[in-house]
């Protein structure tokens, strides 16, 4: 370049420079899901649950000596009897279509008369009710894993759908109708978006599991689990999450289970954890919030103490999380690790007849 030459580049930086701005543009900022945040500005307003750090700091300890006696890992998810085997995109649409539907089946009546689902010989309830009814439609030849088929109205008719759930009992699936709703909704939104294919939306995330989980509640209503919590809109997001977790610990962190960021997915606030944490006094209730839930009355979805509770369940486990982490900083344990090891042992606790509070009632989609 000869001296009377003009840099253009050169006066484009400085001018970018002088002008206020930044001619190095930063990198753009990782995606944050900010549930961690909002759980703990609930846990800041709350006035009728509170977390006991003595307790906190003692479950820490007892909950890393019992996962780690039972090698608590991401291969104890594929254990499970239910639980697809294969590692390829079909258990992908399995995975999907499971959390897509992973809400709410918790019933009045007796164990016996609740909702359930016979298949191979055995009677499931609760979550497995669910998986085991996919399972057996998939062995029936219906294709109860794929969005084109939710999406056609007349191949995957109410009726068919009624059949696919149908129970071992005279109780219905409960909130049948939301869970078709929402295969219509996802179905639509799959196809439209994404060639029908949830391996084409993990792709886009571009293996982030924030990104994935925000993208989850952008593109579909029934994954948007946000509420106004003391003038402030709060993040929860448990399905998105916990289907992101189930993608991570199905394919041991590998192929379409490959997350740069999964440390960063909290607890999924559900109904059992909070029962466990409850027992072991690392959460406690005021003595309203305690009788109402002893006298197993309804909490509606959003309310205060609904928020409370799902906020507070998702702080005590992060709590946990940092005290094993302090304790022994070596340890590979996460807070989804902590919830899964947490839902197994308070499922177990209940089948031997442990004297714990009941689970909250809340009707909701949201889990």
């Amino acid at each position: 370049m000869a001296d009377n030459d003009v840099d253009h580049d050169l006066l484009a930086f400085m001018r970018e420079a002088l002008s206020g701005g930044n001619p190095l543009k930063a990198a753009p900022a990782p995606p944050k899901t900010h549930v961690l945040e909002s759980a703990q500005y609930i846990v800041d307003n709350s006035i009728d649950i509170f977390l006991s750090r003595d307790h906190i700091m003692a479950a820490a300890q007892k909950i890393f000596t019992g996962m780690k006696k039972n090698e608590y890992g991401t291969g104890t998810w594929s254990t499970h009897e239910l639980h697809p085997k294969a590692k390829d995109a079909s258990t992908v649409d399995f995975i999907f279509t499971m959390d897509l539907l992973n809400f709410s089946f918790w019933s009045d009546l007796p164990e016996k008369e609740g909702y359930a689902v016979e298949y191979k010989g055995k009677r499931w309830t609760g979550y497995w009710s669910l998986v085991a009814a996919l399972q057996r439609a998939l062995d029936e030849g219906i294709p109860i894993t794929s969005p084109y088929f939710w999406a056609d109205s007349e191949l995957c008719t109410d009726d068919v759908l009624r059949s696919v759930f149908r129970s071992a009992t005279d109780e219905e699936m409960p909130m049948l109708k939301e869970r078709i709703e929402c295969l219509r909704e996802a179905g639509e939104i799959l196809c439209e978006r994404y060639d029908g294919k949830f391996t084409n939306m993990i792709e886009c995330a571009d293996q982030s599991a924030a990104a994935l989980v925000l993208a989850l509640a952008d593109d579909f209503p029934c994954f948007r689990d946000e509420h106004d919590f003391e003038r402030r809109r709060v993040n929860i997001y448990k399905r998105a999450q916990i289907l992101v977790a189930d993608l991570w610990a199905c394919f041991d962190g590998e192929s379409y289970g490959t997350f740069h960021d999964i440390d960063n997915i909290t607890m999924f606030a559900d109904y059992r954890v909070p029962v466990i944490l409850h027992s072991l006094h690392c959460i406690q209730y005021s003595p309203k919030l305690e009788a109402h839930i002893k006298d197993k009355k309804d909490i509606p979805s959003g309310s205060s103490w609904e928020l409370q509770l799902r906020g507070a369940t998702i702080w005590t486990v992060e709590c946990i999380r940092r005290e094993i982490k302090r304790l022994h900083p070596e340890s590979k344990i996460n807070a989804i690790l902590i919830d899964f090891y947490l839902y197994d042992t308070a499922k177990e606790m209940q089948r031997i007849g442990v004297d714990m509070i009941p689970q909250h009632r809340c009707r909701s989609i949201w889990y």
